[in-house]
């Protein structure tokens, strides 16, 4: 992504989102603002990709992981979380959507400034009131915790982060960099999702998703990190995370598509993961 432009995977992941409202009848997760917020242009090409078949795989995985974020927030508010923090957010809606206000959640929202302009330019083409605090952030560059901070950000209280649609197109090290910000501190955890390395993918399975990885490569925004479940595991234990949910693509079929469970790991794919710091009480 280049620095002064926003980011094209955050403009096609929200046409997903919008085009799951028809498609798909928002049989996963329902959004009233998924397409009030794109422009015209960006819809008509949202719902025109969702014609094509391929699309379909994707376009629900999106919807999948959006709304296993909102489920981990509602059992986090439940048990008492105030403050929620969307990294990499793009056109993300949970600061319309807040069903928690009321509650007195606070929502966070942090981007690259390119990307976060865009977003605000979008939210007042729509007539849109946002209830939330933008921070804007390089993740690369910049502390993470000191920019939080600087918005009204309380670093000793307990937080939910969701990170969406991002760990691919970071560094190694700036990933496991967040994790363990994440993991010292006051409390709750992280929800984010990823994609394993294409070797452990199955014959099949790998040509899509090297597919994938040309695709999003020629926009400029191409995949760095891909992470093994069993690996990333051991990892976040060591860091300090002491419950880990993790779903891959047979664990979200059996949660959000009505499929049967499975036993074992099933096939390689993309992953959404929860992980806490304490396992939930």
């Amino acid at each position: 992504m280049e620095g002064k432009e926003p980011s094209r995977t955050a403009r096609a992941v929200a046409g997903h989102r919008a085009a799951h409202q028809i498609a798909d009848h928002g049989s996963v997760f329902r959004d009233p603002y998924a397409r009030v917020i794109l422009d015209e242009e960006a819809l008509a090409e949202a719902d025109a990709r969702a014609l094509n078949p391929s699309e379909r795989t994707f376009r629900l995985f999106v919807a999948a992981r959006s709304r296993f974020a909102d489920d981990c927030l509602a059992a986090e508010v439940e048990r008492g979380l105030r403050q929620v923090v969307v990294l990499g957010a793009g056109l993300d809606t949970l600061g319309l959507r807040n069903p928690y206000r009321d509650l007195g959640l606070a929502v966070f929202e942090v981007d690259y400034p390119a990307t976060q302009a865009w977003k605000r330019e979008r939210l007042a083409a729509a007539g849109l009131a946002a209830d939330l605090v933008f921070v804007p952030v390089d993740f690369e560059r910049e502390d993470l915790g000191e920019r939080l901070a600087a918005e009204g950000f309380r670093l000793d209280q307990p937080a939910l982060y969701i990170w969406l649609g991002v760990v691919p197109y970071l560094e190694r090290h700036t990933v496991f960099s967040l994790l363990r910000f994440v993991a010292s501190g006051a409390g709750t955890g992280i929800v984010f999702d990823y994609s394993e390395p294409l070797e452990n993918y199955s014959p099949e399975r790998r040509a899509r998703a090297e597919a994938m990885k040309a695709k999003v490569a020629a926009t400029g925004e191409p995949w760095i990190t891909l992470l093994d479940p069993d690996e990333l595991a051991t990892a976040l234990t060591t860091i300090g995370f002491q419950y880990i949910e993790d779903l891959g693509p047979a664990g979200m079929a059996a949660r959000y598509f009505g499929a049967a469970p499975q036993s074992g790991k099933g096939d390689a794919g993309l992953h959404i993961l929860f992980a806490r710091q304490t396992p939930p009480v």
